[in-house]
């Protein structure tokens, strides 16, 4: 499809505003050759006796959150470990370790965008639609990310971003899209989620978000119910089949 031709027809957008996007497994595939290894890496610095393989790790994603994951496995496998009083503080201190593996990772060009992601970006920009992120991932690897795989300022094409801890429940809770949604000043049907799991997508859902799901290899059959359209990437979309989609959404749809 002649992507030129495709938004000459729908040249103002009139009901999507936004496009909000998840980061880990959605702009990227970051989590079997990214945090895995890096998560892997802090573990040895710290001198710990733990390596999360392939199958292990896509187990622990049904958690939510890089220190809440590790701390669901240290209560698996290490409740001495779990029960010290400065336990919290450890597993800050080690996801501080595994930040800087893995934005060493990302800066080295090791993470690509998934297939899509890019031209759908820049497409919203030439349209002149705001950009959000709404993940659970830390600043630092979202501003990463962003640096290696799109454009040195690539932060500031961004209207909001949405990171790490800033608020308190994690997906699959919507409070990481209120929050944004809030700062972008919009109604949440005016905008359209980016996600890659079930988590996300009930996330954005409940914040009354439609929702497209690009699944992956860790995603692929989960419960998407719900969502605007289910691909494995954006490779072949353009940012007015996004329109499209958008318009025919039911807005009434039970969420």
């Amino acid at each position: 499809m002649n992507t030129t031709y495709v938004l000459s027809r729908y040249p103002s957008f009139p009901m999507m505003q936004a496009l909000i996007f998840d980061v880990d497994g959605t702009l990227a595939d970051t989590e079997r050759d990214g945090h895995r290894v890096a998560f892997n890496a802090a573990f040895r610095e710290a001198g710990l006796p733990w390596n999360w393989d392939v199958r292990r790790y896509g187990e622990l994603l049904s958690v939510s959150g890089g220190k809440e994951r590790m701390a669901h496995y240290a209560r698996q496998v290490a409740p001495d470990l779990a029960a010290r009083p400065d336990f919290d503080a450890f597993i800050r201190k080690l996801h501080t370790l595994k930040t800087v593996h893995y934005v060493q990772l990302v800066a080295g060009g090791a993470l690509p965008l998934r297939p899509g992601m890019a031209n759908m970006i820049r497409e919203a920009r030439k349209a002149g639609l705001k950009l959000a992120i709404a993940s659970t991932t830390s600043p630092e690897n979202v501003a990463a990310l962003l640096r290696a795989s799109l454009a040195h300022d690539a932060e500031s094409w961004f209207d909001v971003i949405g990171a790490g801890d800033i608020v308190a429940a994690k997906k699959p809770a919507p409070d990481i899209y209120f929050w944004v949604l809030e700062r972008l000043g919009l109604p949440a049907a005016d905008c359209l989620a980016i996600e890659d799991t079930a988590h996300g997508l009930k996330a954005a859902l409940a914040a009354g978000i439609p929702t497209l799901v690009t699944e992956n290899g860790y995603t692929r059959g989960q419960d998407f119910t719900g969502a605007v359209a289910v691909l494995p990437d954006l490779a072949a979309m353009c940012l007015a089949e996004l329109e499209v989609l958008h318009q025919t959404y039911d807005r009434h749809h039970e969420i």
